[in-house]
């Protein structure tokens, strides 16, 4: 016979004492002040000097370089069908100036367009050179044979570079290195006997050229720049030659750009929750941080100041390999003197020290305001997650020299502003809503110059990806 049993039953016994959440309302807790993931070193606002610009502009004066249209050629693709843009051969040095589209476009279309696979030797030294390459994408060397019989590497091109461009007019030209290809893409070749029956149809080309060729040569120095007569080891009382520093006509201005916004604190939240912190300060605060971190990204990334876009394209290199290594670094440093450090994602930096560690390189660290950095060559390497990485995982290291007194790189600010609350930074009350809004109008002007091209560089598609096993 079972028995059944009762089930126990719970009985809640009476609180005994304050509980935790109750006593939290009377109590005054610790807390922070409120916190910022988007907060950075901002290594590049704190290295760059900073230059007094009034008038909001900054004219920078050069002696006369004489270009000769060493830019990048763009291009637009049609699924698998590239074609330059027709202007853009107006970088070709033997069309600068000529704006004739119907003429420019004739020879775009003329370009033929060639894909090619890594490891295909795309023209032989030695060969006739009889047509102009132009790169829509993809890397190539160019090798040539050494003083000593061995083969070095001359350079490496990649997107929107060229080569070939004395082929359109010497009919006795030939190649002067090997061009291989380290990775598959497209090139765009426009043949001479298509550029010449071009020139054949349009009179305005051909007198274009015609016009080129008879300019006097101009002497220049190694940097194009017009040359300073000078005469030295002479004896006797030898005739000195006239000499003076010509200058540019049309110097670049740098204009101060803008970043603002406007801060709203309800009256409110002003006059009643400002213990223990104060509310429209730590508003202003973070709003000031967000403000800074967009400065340094367009000093990065504007199209028209930032510092990617403006470095000359000849102080545009390409890796030899892909990954950031060594010699790339030393590459980059040799081309510019004083150079006061790297700059580069801090992805970028992760990669750099995988390839030390596969070098077997110890890195140096040099002290800057009481934090140790890494270093190359004594040159610090500063980490700026404003510099973008591309969808293929690819990135850029910049490296540059600063100040007004070096021809380097400055930062353009103006102080002395209204309401200013930082140098550069002014923070104006702009009065009191009908919904009792308080509004603060946050402001900061700012902008970047290049002094002289070679106190920027920028190493450029560097691969960050790549993980040795």
């Amino acid at each position: 016979m079972s028995v059944e049993t009762s089930p126990e039953r719970h009985v809640e016994t009476p609180q005994q004492a304050l509980s935790t959440g109750a006593a939290r309302n009377l109590a005054t807790t610790t807390k922070s002040a409120p916190q910022m993931q988007e907060i950075t070193s901002r290594w590049l606002l704190r290295m760059l000097p900073w230059v007094e610009t009034k008038g909001g502009a900054y004219r920078v004066n050069r002696r006369l370089t004489y270009t000769v249209g060493d830019g990048r050629v763009e291009f637009v693709q049609d699924g698998a069908h590239v074609r330059v843009i027709p202007r853009e051969l107006g970088e070709l040095a033997l069309l600068r100036g000529f704006d004739d589209e119907d003429v420019l476009t004739a020879l775009a279309d003329r370009c033929e367009q060639r894909d090619f696979r890594a490891g295909e030797t795309l023209v032989e030294r030695g060969a006739p050179a009889d047509r102009l390459h132009l790169i829509a994408h993809g890397r190539i060397s160019k090798k040539a044979a050494g003083k000593y019989g061995d083969e070095q590497e001359l350079a490496v091109l990649a997107d929107g570079e060229r080569f070939g461009d004395q082929a359109l007019l010497d009919s006795d030209a030939r190649w002067e290195y090997t061009a291989t290809a380290e990775t598959a893409g497209t090139l765009l070749t426009l043949t001479r006997d298509a550029f010449e029956s071009v020139r054949a149809s349009a009179p305005a080309l051909h007198t274009h050229i015609e016009r080129i060729r008879s300019l006097p040569r101009q002497r220049q120095n190694h940097k194009g720049e017009a040359e300073i007569a000078l005469s030295a080891g002479h004896t006797g009382e030898h005739a000195l030659p006239g000499a003076f520093a010509d200058y540019e006509a049309r110097p670049r201005e740098y204009e101060l750009s803008v970043a603002q916004t406007v801060l709203r604190v309800h009256s409110r939240v002003a006059d009643l929750y400002n213990g223990p912190f104060h509310q429209t300060s730590e508003q202003l605060r973070l709003t000031v941080h967000a403000l800074r971190e967009r400065q340094e990204y367009e000093l990065i990334n504007n199209r028209e100041f930032g510092l990617l876009h403006n470095a000359d394209f000849k102080q545009r290199i390409q890796p030899r390999t892909g990954p950031p290594t060594p010699d790339d670094l030393d590459e980059l440093l040799c081309r510019r003197r004083g150079s006061k450090f790297y700059l580069a994602h801090p992805r970028t930096i992760a990669a750099i020290g995988r390839e030390w560690n596969a070098h077997g390189l110890c890195p140096d660290q040099v002290d800057l305001g009481g934090e140790p950095v890494r270093a190359w060559r004594g040159v610090p390497i500063l980490p700026c997650d404003k510099i973008p990485i591309a969808d293929d995982n690819t990135s850029s290291i910049l490296i540059m020299r600063t100040g007004e007194d070096d021809q380097g790189v400055i930062g353009l600010h103006q102080t002395g502003l209204p309401d200013e609350y930082e140098p550069g930074l002014s923070v104006r009350f702009m009065g009191i809503s009908e919904q009792a809004l308080l509004s603060y109008l946050v402001t900061t002007y700012y902008s970047a110059a290049v002094l002289v091209p070679d106190a920027l560089g920028v190493l450029e598609n560097v691969q960050i990806g790549h993980w040795r096993t």
